[in-house]
Parts: structure tokens; sequence; C-alpha cells
């Protein structure tokens, strides 16, 4: 028989020790199985795990040795001790824990020892980068771009304090002769930094809000509103009579419309692109659910583009850059992004954009029937008359072939 004291008891110590399960210090998101499913590639790493998340993953267990490499030369190259790096993410521990959404299953002293092996891996990357003294194994082309998309990651990153707070642990605040941090990491993120962003007064919570940071550069500044736009598809756009053309703007976010043009900034669809939007569509989803600019995006591109004639036709007007070789798997990568998606508001300025577009889209959509039943349709007789005439000319069309078929023939 249950012994209901012993139930009262076990209840209220569960709710005395009860903590809020992500506090206003987390920045760091495990994705949802209902967002990672649709591409559960594209939120995990490919050769190297940063942080607690994918630490234990078997796939990635080879490159451990190297990061305590690159952790042991960087110390090294400081002259700075271990122990005050241990001493420093220990006091740190709390703060880090409340970083990551989940619950983080490590003891004290596992998580303790995950960041200051990756904190030393990620300095020395970094530095290396920017003295161009590259190890010879990681340095090479396919390692180089694997790393520099795993740690763009959202379940594999560090909360951006500690590798600071570390860095200058070890070389100080006065010697002119080291970059600041934010300098390096600007300098090893470059090929995603569009717009040249300078690294003054530019702060972030990790690499992934940082990616975030370099593709909101150049966005024009506007408001919210929950009017939702009706954006119809490139290819019935284009069966209306809107043309595309790609704008000199570097950020992506800069869409325009005027005298039957929608200006679109070039993009490229390659392997790298759905990982890119999807890691700050996530990322946005839980920290900046009231300022989704790329996620609005993102949908954006997911409504205009659904086939692959869609792709075909950006491809031809320069907007789009397929490196995918085949139309079909752009389509299909473009179409998903936003899939499980939850988007509350629009910008002001892209609902204005399309309901200009969709309206000009109606407008001669309406024009061209009504050209057809006025000059084509008047009456069921015109009308039965003009699909006979249309009849008559593709016989007319297929004789002629013939006859030339039979001339040759003969």
């Amino acid at each position: 028989m249950m012994n209901m004291d012993d139930v009262v008891i076990h209840v209220q110590g569960m709710l005395e020790n009860a903590n809020p399960p992500v506090t206003e210090e987390c920045s760091i998101y495990r994705v949802p199985l209902l967002i990672r499913q649709l591409n559960h590639e594209a939120y995990t790493p490919k050769v190297v795990s940063i942080g607690p998340y994918h630490h234990n993953n078997p796939h990635l267990q080879n490159m451990e040795r190297h990061k305590v490499t690159y952790c042991k030369s960087f110390l090294e190259r400081t002259n700075t001790s271990m122990e005050s790096w241990i001493h420093y993410i220990a006091g740190k521990e709390l703060q880090i824990r409340q970083c990551y959404s989940d619950v983080l299953e490590f003891s004290p002293k596992e998580l303790v020892e995950i960041i200051c092996v990756d904190s030393g891996f990620i300095l020395e990357l970094f530095w290396t980068t920017h003295c161009g003294t590259y190890n010879k194994y990681l340095s090479t082309p396919w390692f180089g771009i694997m790393i520099l998309y795993d740690l763009v990651l959202l379940e594999n990153q560090l909360p951006y304090f500690v590798l600071h707070d570390l860095f200058y642990l070890s070389v100080g605040d006065g010697n002119n002769n080291i970059p600041p941090l934010i300098l390096l990491t600007f300098q090893y993120f470059d090929f995603f930094n569009r717009l040249d962003l300078s690294p003054n007064f530019i702060t972030c919570h990790h690499f992934t809000d940082l990616l975030r940071t370099f593709h909101l550069c150049g966005r024009k500044q506007t408001t919210r509103t929950s009017q939702w736009p009706h954006i119809p598809s490139v290819t019935k756009l284009s069966g209306a009579g809107i043309r595309f053309e790609s704008c000199k703007s570097k950020c992506y976010l800069n869409l325009s419309f005027s005298r039957q043009v929608l200006k679109i900034p070039r993009f490229t669809v390659d392997d790298g692109t759905e990982l890119l939007f999807r890691n700050m569509v996530a990322l946005e989803q839980f920290h900046y659910p009231d300022d989704a600019y790329i996620t609005e995006y993102a949908l954006v591109l997911q409504y205009l583009v659904n086939t692959a004639k869609d792709v075909d036709i950006l491809v031809r007007a320069g907007v789009m850059k397929n490196l995918l070789g085949d139309s079909d798997s752009a389509a299909e990568r473009t179409k998903r992004l936003c899939r499980n998606i939850v988007l509350k508001d629009f910008s002001s300025d892209y609902v204005s954009l399309w309901q200009d577009l969709d309206t000009s889209y109606k407008s001669r959509r309406l024009k061209l029937k009504s050209t057809l039943r006025r000059d084509y349709c008047k009456s069921p007789w015109q009308t039965a008359a003009t699909i006979a005439a249309i009849v008559v000319l593709l016989l007319s069309f297929v004789q002629t072939i013939c006859s030339i078929w039979q001339i040759k023939q003969s």
C-alpha cells in the first residue's frame, strides 16, 4: 500500500530543489527534435566537438588529441600556467552551466576539463590563423573548411566571455603586439563577414551569434508587425510579368520592389548554405524571437522557391548561384529552411514590399485574363472560334512538318 506521507515528502523535496530550467544567461541551445529531424547533419559537428553537447560523440574522438596539443601549445606560447585557467573555469563553472539550455550530465571536474581544452584549442587556432603558422594536418583545405563550419553550429559553442577571459588571463591587455581576441575572431571568420563589419564595439554570446551579426549588418532599420504577407512563387510572379534582378547590396536581407522588378541580393546555394541559415534560425527561435530577421528572410526564400523551375528563373536572372548543380536539390534545400519554425511577426518594410508586389501580381494577372476575354472570348461562339483557330494552326504546323519530312525522305 502506498505511503502517502513518503510521496508528499518526495514531491516537496523536488519542489524545493527545483530551479528554472533556462536562465537569462542561457544562449546555447539544444535544437529540438522536431526541427533537427529535417536535417540532422545541419546541427551536428563533422570533425570537432566544442563544449559539452557533442563531447562524447564517438565520431569526433580522433580530434581530442589534436585539441589537447593545441591547448598545450597556446599555454606554452603565452607562458600561462594550467592552474590559473583551471581556477578561473572552476570559479565560473555554475555560470557556464547556465549558458546551456540542457542540464549537463558532466561532473564539475569533467566540465572544467572540457572547457579548458576546448578553449585552448580555439585560442591557438585563432592565433595560428593570424600568424599563418598552421598545423600541417588540420590546415589542409578539407579540415580547414570543416572546422570553420563546425565552429558556427549552435550546439557546438562555448560562452564567448570564457574565451575572452582566458585569453586576457594569458596575454594581458597591455601588449600592443598581440591583437585583441575580438580581432582574432573576426579574422578567423572573415569568410562570413561580407560587409567588412568592424570589430569595434561588437559583443556576442558565441560564434553562432556572431554569424547572425554578420548577416544582419547593413539591414535597414524597421518596425515589427503582426501582419503576414502573401508571397507567390517565383514562377507565378514571372508568369504575371514580374522580373527579377540581383541588387548591389551585400546584405542578403535587403530586398526591394519597384517598376515590376523584384531586386534580391545575390545568394549562393551550396552544401553550407542550409547549415548556416538553419543554425541562425534555431538561435533566433529561442534567443531572438522578437527580432527574427534571419528567420523571416529564410521564410521569404522558402515561399519564393518551391520547384526547380523557380531555381532556374533565379539563376538566369543572376540572383541565385547554384553550386549544387541540380535545380531540384537547390529547390528542396531552400523550401525547407523554415519548416517547423514559429515566426510571430514580420518586418514592416517586408510586409509593405510584398503588399505592393502582390497588388502588382494580381493586377497584371487580371489584366492578362481581361485581355484574353475581351479580344478572343467575348461570347461562346467567339471562344469556340478562337479554340478552333488554335487547333487549325497546330494542325497546319504539323502538316508542314510532315511535308518537310516527306521531301527529305524522297
